[in-house]
């Protein structure tokens, strides 16, 4: 069971290659490959793209691969192989994002990426972003293979300006609050992205990797 994670220039490549070895091992899955071949792409069992920095630069540097886009088209809408993306690889999911002006996405996810606003509720006082840190899970589909065994109150790493606002709420996974609710996951069919980092939230983000793994939607 090959693993492939995208190289495209953006994301922190060698933490998410190792923490998915390291997972791997515990799931018993077979290779992890990081790859800017789309023929590996579309050998992979499963793809995992990640993503730091704007939505603009990100989409970009997916599509400046020649033939990136079609091997994922053809990999995880046509063959449905399991996907995840994790920080603005997920974002890239989205119809839109709204970062200094209108991108578009890969629309597999309906909605649009807009900036966090976020307020303390008892006064109004604005909170510092970009969110960084430790956030409490608050899951909405706690029944979703991917959050087997995260435990009753799950904390994970976040790093980030901006969150994917699904149009359909079926489509929202987990929440953290953060000046009111903010998306942490987000997923459909074989489809499933976290705006947190795994590979930086220790023993719920090896999980979660592990579950990945074993994912047969």
């Amino acid at each position: 069971m090959t693993v492939a994670i995208i190289d495209y220039g953006s994301g922190n490549l060698r933490s998410a290659a190792k923490s998915l070895e390291r997972a791997a091992k515990e799931a018993g899955g077979g290779p992890v490959v990081v790859t800017a071949d789309p023929e590996a792409v579309r050998r992979a069992d499963r793809v995992v793209l990640p993503g730091v920095g704007a939505f603009a630069d990100c989409r970009r540097g997916v599509l400046a691969i020649d033939g990136m886009m079609q091997a994922l088209e053809e990999t995880v809408i046509g063959a449905g192989r399991p996907f995840l993306g994790i920080c603005v690889g997920m974002q890239l999911m989205a119809a839109r994002g709204l970062e200094h002006g209108t991108t578009e996405g890969f629309g597999w996810i309906p909605g649009d990426v807009v900036a966090l606003n976020p307020e303390r509720p008892a006064t109004g006082e604005a909170l510092k972003v970009p969110h960084m840190g430790w956030n409490a899970l608050a899951l909405r589909d706690s029944n979703h293979p991917l959050v087997a065994g995260f435990g009753e109150t799950p904390y994970v790493y976040f790093v980030h300006s901006y969150h994917l606002r699904p149009a359909d709420p079926a489509q929202l996974l987990a929440t953290v609050d953060y000046g009111g609710p903010v998306t942490a996951m987000v997923g459909r069919d074989n489809l499933a992205g976290t705006q947190f980092h795994p590979e930086k939230s220790q023993s719920v983000g090896l999980r979660l990797l592990a579950n990945f793994l074993r994912w047969r939607p």
